[in-house]
């Protein structure tokens, strides 16, 4: 048996295929003829275009904009004059064969992307990796291996799978991805879980542990996978995916129904989207609004910033899409992993404790009353909330409220609608504000807890580290303690308290958070109608005795095996 990272859920049974670019050899070779070469890298380009404008116009349509922006970006590196030049330049000067000097160039490029301090460039040293690889293996006449094109249901086993890959695979014919890299937030376990194919990932060498062939299952909610299982094994995860599939098929019975605890409490199921294009997989799940809106995904994949107008149609899209359910949006959330090219961010030794979020938005006021013109002018198209990220002290929250205040000021000077009573309120992701959240509470309409940095700040322990990510845990009783701390101290002061992290769609921390009096669960679509299931079979009264036990525990993994025999 085989243990990775779970990426996306479900049971998986199949052939594997093994799905590795073949290792081009690219060799110096004399050429007879300089217009033969450049006729062999214009051909290769343009196969190479064609291919990619049939894989941006599939992604459009099967997963929406902003995946399909990828292969624009591809696009545009096949254009890229300076890159055609140099080739040609190479070739003629250097006399040199086009693959060779196509590929010189291809690397000067990759180099100094990968050098940068933005992470945002460095990113596109992908792309252009990816991109170049499809136009050698065309110069090479070597065949691409079309994923599209797949004939017989099969399980992908990769190194890593690009956007290209996971674009152009017959989806009807995927099983599930199993990869040697990678993590929960990485590009193949994302398109794993928008596709809602098993998958797992980070599997460290399971391309060396498998021929083509071999029959393979896995557990994408467990991380584990066996290969050539004996009779016993396969009926064992075959009866484990009949009910799987079942389980799927129970849970759309409960589209329309509410969120409700068997003895009466109601709470608020939503989900946490980045564009537009997510709106459909929340209506297919059922969610009761959008408890967290990434409005970062609107600045990113440009050369400059997103004016009023186009943010005004975006928000105002969502809106209108969810009316009369909530929606949350957080104002800008750049900076630590997030940065933008267009904006100059300087090297910090820490970017996850700088410049970054709110300090930003009120540092570069402009950028920030740009954005939040365009939500007031969005908010008379439905429920809006506007939330804060990353507050840490009553004085940042009055100061983003005194800006707001401005903006409403000069929409009313302007004659311009807005809805006059937008909840306003602030993520709770650092401790000091969990600390002090009977204070912050006297001046928001909510709070929402943002446990995915919450858990990190508070345990010091860098979430995408690989080495420590076993201290990186929702049982932490250090965290669990916070987050009772601050519902708490928001129901003292009669507003509500969501979350919006990871963990609101955890089977076993939603009886805890139900128990502690949470109002609004925010989370991955696919996860909303198994917590409105489980939140169904709950008693409330129950599930606070689970609460209060739980916060005087002092080890996470007890609390941990508590959860699981509660559950059992």
């Amino acid at each position: 048996m085989y243990t990775g990272t779970s990426a996306s859920p479900g049971i998986a049974l199949g052939k594997a295929l093994i799905y590795e670019h073949e290792e081009l050899v690219i060799e110096k070779k004399e050429i007879n003829s300089i217009e033969e070469e450049n006729n062999r890298f214009d051909k290769a380009l343009e196969i190479s275009k064609k291919e990619l404008q049939e894989v941006k116009e599939k992604a459009l349509k099967e997963l929406g904009e902003e995946k399909a922006q990828i292969f624009e970006a591809h696009l545009m590196v096949l254009d890229d004059p300076e890159l055609i030049n140099s080739t040609k330049s190479k070739i003629k000067s250097e006399n040199l064969n086009a693959e060779f000097a196509f590929k010189g160039v291809i690397n000067q490029f990759i180099g100094i992307f990968e050098a940068m301090d933005n992470e945002y460039m460095k990113e596109r040293a992908a792309d252009i990796k990816d991109v170049s690889g499809r136009v050698l293996r065309h110069i090479l006449g070597k065949t691409v291996v079309d994923l599209a094109g797949l004939e017989e249901e099969v399980i992908i086993i990769a190194p890593d799978l690009t956007p290209s890959d996971t674009a152009t695979m017959n989806k009807e014919k995927v099983l599930g991805f199993l990869t040697d890299i990678g993590g929960r937030t990485s590009h193949s376990a994302i398109m794993a879980r928008s596709l809602e194919v098993p998958a797992i990932v980070g599997l460290k060498d399971i391309t060396k542990k498998v021929e083509n062939g071999d029959f393979v299952v896995f557990n994408g909610d467990t991380g584990e996978v066996m290969v050539n299982p004996d009779t016993e094994t396969k009926e064992k995860y075959q009866s484990l995916k009949d009910n799987y599939d079942n389980m799927k098929k129970d849970l759309k019975e409960l589209i329309g129904k509410e969120s409700i605890s068997a003895d009466g409490r109601k709470v608020e199921l939503a989900g946490n989207i980045g564009t537009p294009n997510d709106i459909e997989g929340l209506e297919n799940n059922d969610a009761e609004g959008v408890g967290l809106y990434r409005t970062e995904f609107i600045y990113m994949n440009r050369d400059k910033l997103p004016t009023e107008d186009e943010q005004f149609e975006s928000y105002k899209e969502v809106l209108e899409a969810m009316n009369p359910n909530p929606v949350v949006i957080r104002t800008l959330d750049i900076g630590g992993d997030k940065n933008l090219p267009y904006l100059e961010f300087e090297k910090e030794m820490n970017p996850f404790l700088g410049y970054r979020a709110i300090r930003l938005c009120l540092d570069k006021k402009d950028i920030f009353i740009t954005q939040l013109r365009a939500l007031m002018r969005a908010s008379k198209y439905g429920k809006l909330r506007i939330m804060f990220p990353m507050i840490s002290s009553l004085e940042e929250l009055l100061e983003a409220k005194e800006v707001l205040e401005g903006v409403k000021s000069d929409l009313d000077a302007e004659n311009i609608e807005y809805d006059k009573d937008v909840e306003v309120g602030i993520m709770i992701e650092i401790p000091a504000a969990a600390i002090m959240s009977d204070i912050l509470a006297k001046h928001v309409d909510f709070f929402s807890i943002g446990t995915n940095d919450l858990i990190q700040y508070t345990t010091a322990v860098d979430r995408m580290n690989e080495k420590i990510h076993h201290l990186y845990s929702f049982f932490h009783p250090g965290v669990l303690r916070l987050i009772k701390m601050t519902i708490d101290n928001g129901h003292k002061e009669g507003i509500w308290v969501g979350m919006c992290g990871e963990m609101a769609g955890d089977r076993k921390i939603i009886p805890i958070l139900l128990g502690m009096g949470l109002d609004e669960f925010s989370m991955s679509p696919i996860s909303i109608l198994p917590a409105r299931k489980l939140i169904r079979s709950l008693k409330y009264e129950e599930a606070k005795r689970i609460a209060h036990t739980v916060v005087t525990m002092g080890k996470s993994e007890d609390i941990e095996k508590y959860m699981s025999e509660v559950l059992d």
